[in-house]
C-alpha cells in the first residue's frame, strides 16, 4: 500500500519539477515583457524531439525579415539549389552589314540578382555578334511578372522619391536590386558603377571636403514629369570614392536606360525609343546574347545574410508565377504558399490542425506578417531534416563572431561561435526585433530557436536593446547545452 501512495506522488512531484523548470524558461525576456514589450520564443532540441525553452510559442507577432526564413524553406522546395535563371538578347528582324532591320528585346526569366556586370556582357556579346545598329526599339520584356503593383507602403511612398534602397519596387527585369547604383567622387562627376555615364540627369554635386568641415553626402532619386533625376550635394574626402543605391522609380525603365547606355558607349546605335512590353517573343525572334544568373543557393545566401527585400518579394512573386496558371498573381496571392508551408512543417512537427498564419509577403515588409516561434521552429526542423536543401539554408545564415554588424558581434564566446541566425529588425508601426536559426550543443547536437520581440506603438525599443535580452538568454542556453 506504500508503494501505490507513493506513485502518484513522485509523478506529482515530477510534474511540479517539470513546472517549475518551464516557470524560469527565457528569464530576461519576460523582464523585457515588463516594459509592455510582446515576446514569442521557443528552443527545440532537433535530436530528442523535445522543447528545451519556451516562452509563449504559440503567439503570432509581426514577423519582420524574418519571414525570409519561411520564403527560403519554399524556394528550396519548389527549386533545385543550382537552379538558374537566364536573362538574353533578341533580334526581331534580319542582320545585315551590322544592321538590325527589327528592334532588339531585351528578355528575361525574372533573375531578382541581374546585376550591371549581366547587362555589360549582354552588351558585348551583341557587339561580338556584329550588331552596329539598331533599326528598331530597344523592347525590355517584363514577361513573366509583369510590372507588379505596389503593395507595401514603403515601397508606394518612395516611387515619387527615394532615399534609401530597402524598398525598391517589383518588376519583371530590374537590375542591381531595382536601383541606380553610383560612384561618386570629388574630382569627378557622379558615374553609374558599370563605368558608363548615368542615363538620368543629376542635379546638384559633391565637392572636396574643406578642413573645418566634416565629409557628408546627400543623394537622393526624383521623379518628375520629365522622368526620373538624381539629387546629389554634399562633400567627399580628398581622393575618396563612395557608392551609393537609390530605389528607381521603374526598374523596368531604368535596366532599359542603362542597356542602352552600354550599347552607345559600346559603339552600338538604337534608332527608335525605348519600350516596356509584357507581351511574348515574336515568333520571328532570334537570340543574340545570353547570361545566366546565380544559382539560387547564392541567391538565397544574398537575400538572408544582407536581407535584401527585392530579391525576397520578386521571388515570391516568381514562386506564385509558377504555381498558379494565369495572370501573374499578386504579392498577396503569392504568399499563401509561404503560408500553407508553415501550415505543413507544423503538422509535421505533430501540432494537427494549424491556422495558416497571414502572410503578405517574402520580405517582411507588409507589417501584416505574423509568426510564432513554433512557427519558426518548424520551419526550421524540417530544413534541417532535409540533407538537399539544408546546406544552401544553413548557408544564409550568420555566425554572430562574422557579422558585419557590431550589435551580433558582442556576447561570449559561445554566442559568437556556436549559433548561426537570421535576424528581422521593423521600426513602424512599432518596433520589432527577432533572430531565427541554430545553436550547436556542446555534444554537437542542434537545436532550433526563434525569438520575436514586438514593441508598442510610441515604445523606445530599439534592436540593440532587445537583442540584448535575447542573448543573455540563448548564451544560459549555451552554458546548459
Amino acid at each position: 500500500m506504500v508503494k501505490i501512495a507513493m506513485r502518484p506522488l513522485i509523478l506529482l512531484l515530477l510534474s511540479l519539477v517539470s513546472l517549475t523548470a518551464a516557470a524560469g524558461d527565457w528569464p530576461a525576456l519576460r523582464q523585457l515583457e515588463k516594459t509592455g514589450a510582446s515576446v514569442t520564443a521557443l528552443a527545440f532540441d532537433l535530436q530528442s524531439g523535445r522543447s528545451l525553452a519556451a516562452y509563449n510559442p504559440q503567439q503570432r507577432l509581426n514577423a519582420a525579415s524574418l519571414t525570409k526564413l519561411v520564403l527560403g524553406a519554399a524556394a528550396l522546395e519548389a527549386w533545385e539549389p543550382e537552379r538558374t535563371l537566364a536573362t538574353e538578347l533578341y533580334g526581331s528582324g534580319n542582320l545585315v552589314q551590322g544592321r538590325l532591320e527589327g528592334s532588339l528585346i531585351l528578355q528575361g526569366q525574372a533573375d531578382p540578382t541581374l546585376e550591371h556586370r549581366d547587362l555589360w556582357l549582354l552588351a558585348a556579346q551583341l557587339r561580338q555578334a556584329g550588331v552596329r545598329e539598331v533599326q528598331g526599339d530597344l523592347v525590355v520584356g517584363t514577361a513573366p511578372l509583369g510590372r507588379p503593383a505596389c503593395e507595401t507602403e514603403d515601397r508606394c511612398k518612395f516611387i515619387a522619391r527615394s532615399d534609401s534602397s530597402y524598398a525598391a519596387p517589383l518588376s519583371g527585369i530590374g537590375v542591381d536590386y531595382g536601383s541606380w547604383c553610383l560612384d561618386f567622387s570629388p574630382a569627378l562627376q557622379p558615374r553609374h558603377c558599370s563605368g558608363v555615364a548615368l542615363p538620368i540627369p543629376v542635379d546638384g554635386r559633391v565637392e572636396e571636403r574643406g578642413a573645418r568641415n566634416s565629409a557628408s553626402l546627400a543623394v537622393a532619386r526624383s521623379l518628375t514629369p520629365e522622368g526620373e533625376r538624381m539629387l546629389i550635394s554634399g562633400t567627399l574626402d580628398p581622393g575618396s570614392m563612395q557608392r551609393v543605391y537609390r530605389s528607381m522609380a521603374d526598374p523596368a525603365g531604368g535596366t532599359g536606360q542603362l542597356l542602352w547606355q552600354m550599347l552607345a558607349e559600346l559603339g552600338v546605335r538604337v534608332n527608335g525609343k525605348i519600350y516596356l512590353s509584357a507581351e511574348a517573343l515574336p515568333a520571328n525572334a532570334w537570340r543574340l546574347a545570353s547570361v545566366q544568373g546565380l544559382p539560387l543557393r547564392e541567391q538565397l545566401a544574398r537575400m538572408m545574410r544582407f536581407s535584401n527585400n527585392y530579391i525576397a518579394d520578386v521571388m515570391t512573386l516568381k514562386l506564385g508565377q509558377e504555381a498558379r496558371p494565369g495572370p501573374a498573381p499578386t504579392l498577396a496571392q503569392s504568399a499563401t504558399q509561404l503560408s500553407a508551408l508553415v501550415v505543413r512543417a507544423r503538422q509535421a512537427l505533430g501540432d494537427g490542425a494549424v491556422i495558416a498564419p497571414p502572410l503578405y509577403s517574402g520580405s517582411g515588409l507588409t507589417p501584416e506578417n505574423a509568426l510564432s516561434a513554433r512557427d519558426l521552429v518548424a520551419v526550421l526542423r524540417a530544413q534541417y531534416l532535409n540533407p538537399r536543401s539544408f546546406p544552401a539554408f544553413y548557408a544564409g545564415l550568420v555566425v554572430p563572431a562574422d557579422s558585419s554588424g557590431t550589435r551580433m558581434r558582442e556576447g561570449s564566446q559561445a554566442w559568437l561561435t556556436r549559433t548561426a541566425f537570421k535576424t528581422g529588425t521593423m521600426s513602424e508601426p512599432h518596433a520589432v526585433f527577432g533572430i531565427g536559426g541554430y545553436l550547436r550543443k556542446q555534444d554537437g547536437g542542434w537545436i532550433a530557436l526563434a525569438v520575436l520581440v514586438n514593441g508598442t506603438p510610441g515604445q523606445a525599443l530599439n534592436s540593440r536593446e532587445s537583442l540584448k535580452y535575447i542573448r543573455a538568454d540563448v548564451e544560459s542556453l549555451l552554458a546548459r547545452y
